[in-house]
């Protein structure tokens, strides 16, 4: 009978990884476990591992596990795994094969509705995964290993995809609300409104007339992959600082530049995001919460690294949050409705821009 861990023995080191290692041959179960690891590799990705006669057949999913019927994502066949491999997490070492760090997104059991090698039906019954999914062997003649992964029935009750763009909801010139206490503030950027999507680890930008800009911001993509498996859509501004203020002349010399250009610019004029409101959060709008409601599933999603954060808001206090930006620098304050829901393309007054 064939090895069928003589692939995946190859191409690791016994004592150089620590991934299982067994040594005798598999062992037949009940063909109905699964698991899901999330791999930081060189690209994210997410393996999908079920388990059929004592091994654990593989693909490699780079964006993940759609969660409605008609969208179809790449799966890559790879070498069987040991049924070992059900409980694994850990980091293989840069250089080798797969290294990365790697965790358990779900794990638990599945139904066989068919199985052979052009097509796999199944139906997961995880904490995370439910539903009846099909893996497609596209008999790709330029890649043998290349299937896709689609979802078959309905999404959950109450899920919705996020959308890629919403037309942004806008501040007009105003002066300090007399009833500061209904009032939440921000800091004005002058930088450039942009619509961030995260989906399957990807990152998608789109400036604030609908336009996609994803190319001219390289930095911003592994946003991506700090967040995972969370789908998002943010909104905010896209900022170059200079001498701890906003540059105007770096925003341009960014906004011309895409592609190669946009690579190079990144070690002398690098971009930040800032992030100011969560418009779609995991298959749900968030649209008609509170602006303080937003904010808070804003704050817990903790985006912040070198080039991407959540600026702080200030409830009430607007003299205050004015005087601090006129000391620092900025061109000015926002002052939003504490309780206001997020209208896309509105700019009837619940927020107002207060200039220096």
């Amino acid at each position: 009978m064939a090895d069928k861990l003589e692939e995946y023995r190859g191409k690791r080191g016994k004592d150089r990884t620590p991934e299982p290692w067994p040594d005798g041959p598999p062992e037949p179960g009940d063909d109905d476990l699964f698991v899901i690891q999330e791999h930081h590799a060189t690209r994210l990705h997410w393996d999908f591992r079920l388990e059929r006669d004592g091994v654990l057949v593989s693909w490699a999913v780079p964006k993940g596990l759609p969660l409605t019927p008609g969208v179809n994502r790449l799966a890559v066949h790879t070498e069987d795994h040991p049924l070992e491999y059900l409980t694994f997490e850990g980091e293989i070492p840069a250089g080798e094969y797969g290294g990365g760090r790697m965790s358990v997104w779900d794990t638990g059991k599945y139904e066989t509705l068919h199985w052979n090698d052009h097509k796999v039906e199944v139906v997961f019954h995880g904490a995370r995964a439910r539903g009846k999914y099909v893996f497609l062997n596209r008999h790709n003649p330029e890649d043998e290993k290349d299937w896709t992964l689609r979802r078959l029935d309905p999404a959950e009750p109450g899920h919705e995809d996020a959308p890629e763009f919403l037309e942004p909801m806008t501040a007009v010139p105003g002066e300090l609300p007399a009833d500061d206490d209904e009032w939440a503030y921000e800091f004005a950027w002058d930088g450039d409104r942009t619509m961030l999507l995260v989906c399957g680890g990807r990152v998608t930008l789109h400036d604030g007339t609908g336009a996609d800009v994803t190319g001219r911001y390289p930095e911003l993509h592994k946003l991506g992959e700090a967040l995972g498996s969370t789908e998002v859509l943010l909104d905010g501004e896209v900022v170059v600082v200079k001498d701890g203020k906003p540059s105007p002349d770096g925003l341009e010399e960014r906004r011309r530049a895409d592609g190669a250009a946009a690579k190079r610019l990144k070690a002398h004029c690098p971009v930040f995001y800032f992030a100011t409101d969560v418009l779609h959060l995991d298959g749900k709008p968030t649209l008609e919460l509170p602006y303080t409601g937003r904010r808070e599933l804003l704050d817990r999603l903790a985006v912040t690294d070198r080039h991407w954060q959540v600026p702080r808001y200030f409830r009430g206090g607007g003299e205050a949050v004015v005087g601090a930006s006129r000391q620092h620098g900025l061109p000015g304050v926002v002052a939003k409705r504490a309780d206001g829901p997020y209208l896309p393309g509105d700019g009837s007054g619940d927020w107002l821009l207060i200039r220096n």
